[in-house]
């Protein structure tokens, strides 16, 4: 009998010996937190492996007073851009050469080129958005991670805009593929502004995005790290707390 052997996604073997670019777009609640991490992963990665990354990221906001506590931006930052402030501290701290774009992606940068589009935004349109950009992009993304979250629960996803080749004959559906609702366009958009510390927190709990982050970090270093994956993200609830996987489509 054949041995239950768990299904794995394996990282291509274009990504070995050489820098990975990705393109971060958003650095508000998930995206500031996935851009610290990202500059952790890469010192790891130059530790223990050959690869590395080249972070890109993009955001048209500024800090307020309503991002302080539960972003990682300080009294001084206010009416700064995030990207800009956020990647300019990670280059001073960690000696690396990233970029910022202070604008709306894909309108400010398009998604070709990157090797991995991280999306940390608030609405579907965005997304929906970044999707119409992956279609028409001349060089698609191989992975498009996605992070969302409500007051106290959120999800990740890890997917595959192109189709894989070798060892991973079954691509990873993407965001909109598995939640087919956000293509809705006639459901209005969510992204109503806090003005103050306590109503951001009142709308969010304090650590659901270091949370969502840290879990969908994990991921990368499993893939980028160790070379595979074995499932394709979660849902996570902090009021209950429950992590549940997202299982990788299953072999046919």
């Amino acid at each position: 009998m054949k041995p239950d052997v768990p299904d794995r996604h394996f990282l291509p073997a274009a990504f070995n010996n050489r820098t990975a670019k990705i393109l971060l777009v958003g650095c508000g609640g998930n995206g500031a937190q996935m851009l610290m991490g990202l500059a952790s992963l890469d010192t790891a990665l130059r530790a223990i492996s050959s690869r590395s990354l080249h972070v890109t990221v993009a955001d048209d906001d500024i800090v307020t007073e309503a991002n302080l506590g539960r972003q990682p931006f300080y009294r001084c930052d206010i009416g700064n851009s995030k990207a800009i402030t956020l990647t300019e501290r990670i280059n001073l701290a960690h000696g690396l050469d990233w970029h910022a774009v202070h604008g709306r992606a894909p309108d400010a940068i398009g998604v070709s080129g990157a090797d991995m589009l991280i999306s940390c935004v608030d609405t579907a349109s965005a997304r929906r958005a970044l999707g119409g950009s992956i279609a028409t992009a001349r060089s698609k993304p191989v992975y498009w991670m996605d992070l969302g979250n409500r007051a106290s629960d959120g999800q990740y996803l890890i997917g595959s805009p192109s189709r894989p080749s070798g060892a991973n004959r079954r691509r990873l559906p993407t965001v909109l593929e598995y939640f087919p609702e956000l293509a809705d366009d006639s459901v209005p958009d969510d992204d109503a502004p806090s003005c103050s510390v306590a109503e951001a927190l009142a709308r969010q709990s304090l650590f659901v995005n270091r949370v969502v982050a840290s879990h969908a970090l994990a991921l990368l270093f499993d893939l980028f790290g160790r070379g595979s994956i074995g499932h394709a993200g979660a849902f996570l609830n902090l009021a209950t707390g429950q992590a549940v996987p997202i299982p990788l489509p299953r072999a046919n």
